[in-house]
């Protein structure tokens, strides 16, 4: 269990969809879970008349409490891209850097940006900005201006693989967390999440079982009960 840790996502969810379970399993056991958002998730809705600026209040204080459900207490900070605009530019990746320098993670988390047929640009970009970034944060001549002393992650865990060669184990307790700390974003019961009125539960309740057999299939992989993969670069 590494003794903190920085998870890059691309939109507010995107963490605790992907490496939820992980997360709340290492803050369990003492470790600093630091969150990094590229977006503003102003886009993430179905409902033609939403306004843009209130799904972005919205998004930003379900991305809290969603991060309180995994038990973390370290810092949630958000780079403010427009949704569906991220670009994985020199910029960004040098503020994706100064994150990284300062938090000082042994371990960096983010989307894979190689993984094949991805549709969703902002997806692809995120991930290229944490490849990108590493490189920046840990070579010194890099950021000369920044104060920031540069710092070299212990290794890279790559989410939402088709390639996983490194599975975290994660327990039934680990499992519940990342459940509750997707039901926290709410704004995403129907879009993401098929929860619509739900009178009865039954909707949520298929929500949970559907990431308890994504656990678990993970764990078959890899001969644990439940996991959640990675595509891990330790060679930074």
């Amino acid at each position: 269990v590494p003794g903190r840790a920085l998870a890059v996502g691309a939109h507010p969810d995107d963490v605790e969809l992907y490496a939820g379970a992980t997360l709340a399993s290492w803050t369990a056991s003492g470790c600093e879970v630091h969150i990094l958002v590229c977006t503003d998730g102003s886009k993430g809705s179905w409902d033609v008349d939403e306004d843009p600026s209130r799904l972005v209040a919205t998004r930003r204080d379900e991305q809290g409490a969603a991060i309180e459900r995994l038990g973390a207490t370290g810092e949630v900070a958000f780079l403010d891209r427009v949704d569906g605009e991220l670009d994985a530019d020199r910029a960004t990746a040098h503020e994706v850097a100064a994150w990284i320098r300062r938090i000082r993670p042994d371990v960096l988390l983010g989307h894979d940006p190689w993984r094949r047929w991805r549709l969703h640009p902002d997806h692809r970009a995120a991930g290229f900005l944490v490849t990108d970034g590493v490189v920046a944060a840990r070579d010194p001549h890099f950021l000369t201006d920044s104060g920031l002393a540069h710092h070299r992650p212990a290794e890279l865990l790559l989410f939402d693989t088709e390639e996983p060669n490194h599975a975290e184990p994660v327990d039934e307790v680990a499992a519940a967390a990342k459940v509750a700390a997707l039901l926290a974003h709410r704004s995403q019961h129907l879009s993401t999440m098929g929860i619509g009125a739900d009178a009865d539960g039954s909707q949520a309740g298929a929500f949970r079982a559907g990431i308890l057999a994504e656990l678990a299939e993970v764990g078959q992989r890899f001969d644990v009960p439940l996991a959640e993969g990675y595509r891990r670069i330790e060679s930074l």
